[in-house]
């Protein structure tokens, strides 16, 4: 019976054994997670994923949680009895809808995730872009044709001001932030403007401005695939100037996501990748294993960036 105990609990050794290298190399380093897909919308997927930023945190790592709400949002919209109107891809934001889009994010899907993660301590703290003016954002235009399209109160990001988060991250707290950004014109702001902001987005800009370590974006899909629809076949790793060759051809789901991944290691953030939310402790298989589970990206190849290239290799040795 005891060496049947001992059997079974022997994997849960050698998991610990291997993710020892990689608490140890990012250990006091920041990771910035973009919270989304259906773990935003599964109860055991959210469980799980509040469970890996805890660990992230008590491993000494310093994750910060940027989240959206698109599925969120557009049921509180059906509630209210509002269409939601889609332009290129993009969510059409009038007024009355960046009411809903405000309240959505900051008092429900950020509360219900800050209280996840406080369930096990006072970590976690719930902030939005306008919060101390963390992120201004100018006005968005859709794509359609090749002509730009109103699309109301839509904002891409302009200027990160991360000390804010950077002051919780040393007060050990964990940051949970809305994408939402104040307006970047000075006459919109002072009436209460403010842009919903791409959620991916806005984690490769906050990545960047904090000189993250690492930048993770949760989605529903395995990784970038080499040659999709035709096959299923995810590319483990690949340069910035590989990626930037393949931007143009990809989905456009894909497309904000690998190009958040594309300015954050443009800008100093040491890898990016794209993992699959739907994949429970898909975070915790990312970071401490050696094999991880989606798609890396990393800087073109320098004398500064060429270790990035064997991270897993160093760390498996």
């Amino acid at each position: 019976m005891a060496a049947d105990r001992r059997q079974k609990a022997l994997p849960k050794a050698h998991a610990l054994v291997e993710a020892l290298p990689w608490m140890a190399r990012h250990r006091g380093k920041t990771i910035v997670i973009k919270f989304g897909g259906n773990a935003m919308v599964d109860q055991s997927l959210k469980a799980a994923f509040a469970q890996d930023i805890l660990f992230l945190r008590h491993a000494g790592l310093n994750p910060v949680v940027v989240h959206g709400g698109g599925p969120q949002i557009s049921a509180q919209l059906e509630r209210l009895g509002l269409k939601s109107h889609f332009t290129g891809g993009l969510r059409v934001t009038t007024d009355e809808t960046m009411d809903v889009v405000r309240m959505v994010l900051a008092g429900q899907v950020q509360r219900e995730l800050v209280g996840l993660l406080n369930e096990h301590g006072p970590h976690a703290v719930g902030m939005t872009g306008e919060d101390a003016r963390l992120m201004t954002a100018v006005k968005c235009y859709a794509d359609v044709d090749g002509k730009p399209v109103d699309i109301g109160r839509v904002g891409e990001v302009a200027t990160v001001d991360a000390g804010v988060v950077q002051a919780l991250i040393d007060n050990g707290r964990i940051p949970v932030i809305s994408s939402i950004a104040r307006s970047s014109d000075a006459k919109d702001a002072a009436e209460g403007g403010v842009f919903n902001v791409n959620a991916d987005t806005a984690a490769a800009a906050l990545a960047a401005a904090l000189g993250a370590e690492m930048l993770l974006i949760l989605t529903d899909v395995e990784g970038l695939y080499a040659d999709w629809p035709h096959s299923e076949e995810v590319i483990p790793r690949l340069s910035a100037s590989e990626l930037r060759d393949l931007l143009p051809g990809l989905a456009s789901g894909m497309i904000p996501k690998m190009e958040g991944c594309l300015h954050a290691v443009s800008n100093g953030v040491r890898t990016a990748r794209v993992i699959d939310g739907r994949v429970k402790h898909s975070i915790l298989l990312e970071i401490f294993t050696n094999e991880g589970i989606g798609t890396m990206v990393v800087p073109d190849e320098t004398e500064s960036s060429a270790s990035t290239s064997t991270v897993r290799m160093e760390a498996a040795a």
